[in-house]
Parts: structure tokens; C-alpha cells; sequence
């Protein structure tokens, strides 16, 4: 399995958004531009993605952006993969199908497919919330308290 940048650039973007809670104003692209260190025009790219396939919504104006379209619990890593990447969850290509049969069979039996299948449930399973979660707890990890 491998993950285009658009892909991890719209898994990042998404838990940016949902850092922000459900009560704040609308995140630019500026914005999440300028916190990724990536270029506005790519991340417009994604964003356009990202609500056609109904992740995020748009608000238009001085004051518009983007904010989650659904609630954090109801959007998983494969939802978001699913709109910006072509064929992360397909079956791998056969290598040998016609002249080692079964080395073609143990080969997809025993790897291709359950960990496809491993990596799919992964994804399915892990929400948006649980990705806040987890970068607030990484977050936390490197910090500093300071008593004097």
C-alpha cells in the first residue's frame, strides 16, 4: 500500500480542521497552507476533494473556510482516502498467474490480500476523533512544564 501525497496532505488537512471544534469559525486553505508548509493552490486541489465528496463544508466570504461536513466520529481515515486516492483498497495485480499458479495463489492467500485487508480495516476503524486524540496526546508528549 502507498499513500500519494494528496492522500496525506488531505488526512492532515482534515485533522487540522477538526482541531478546531465544531464552534470555531472556518479554517482558511491559507491557513492550513501556512501550517503544513504547502503550496495554497495544491491544498485548493484537495479541499475541492474533499467537499464534492462531502467531507468538508464551505463557508464563501471574508470571514468563509472549511469546517468538517459531518461529525469527527462519522469520518474514518478510509473515507478521506477513498476521495483523494485511485486504488488504495484494490486487489494486487497477479505475478505469475499462468506460469506458477501456485505461487500466484500462496502469494495473494497468504499476503497480498489479508493485508490489504488488514490495512483496510485500519483505516476503516481509525475516525477523525481518534486522529485529534492522538495529536493532542503526541503533542503533549514533548512538553515542557516550567516551575519556578
Amino acid at each position: 500500500m502507498k499513500i500519494s501525497s494528496k492522500g496525506r496532505y488531505a488526512l492532515a488537512s482534515m485533522v487540522l480542521l477538526a482541531q478546531r471544534g465544531a464552534d470555531a469559525p472556518p479554517t482558511t486553505v491559507i491557513g492550513v497552507s501556512q501550517r503544513l508548509n504547502v503550496s495554497k493552490i495544491y491544498l485548493e486541489q484537495i479541499f475541492a476533494l474533499l467537499r464534492r465528496g462531502g467531507l468538508v463544508s464551505s463557508t464563501k466570504g471574508a470571514q468563509g473556510g472549511y469546517q468538517p461536513a459531518r461529525p469527527l466520529s462519522q469520518i474514518s481515515a478510509a473515507d478521506i482516502l477513498a476521495i483523494t486516492e485511485n486504488a488504495i483498497f484494490e486487489d494486487i495485480e497477479s505475478v505469475a498467474p499462468d506460469a506458477e499458479p501456485g505461487i500466484e495463489r500462496a502469494l495473494q492467500d497468504t499476503l497480498f490480500r489479508p493485508a490489504n485487508e488488514a490495512f483496510k480495516r485500519i483505516f476503516q476503524k481509525t475516525t477523525l476523533a481518534d486522529l485529534v486524540e492522538e495529536t493532542r496526546k503526541r503533542a503533549a508528549d514533548g512538553a515542557y512544564i516550567y516551575c519556578i
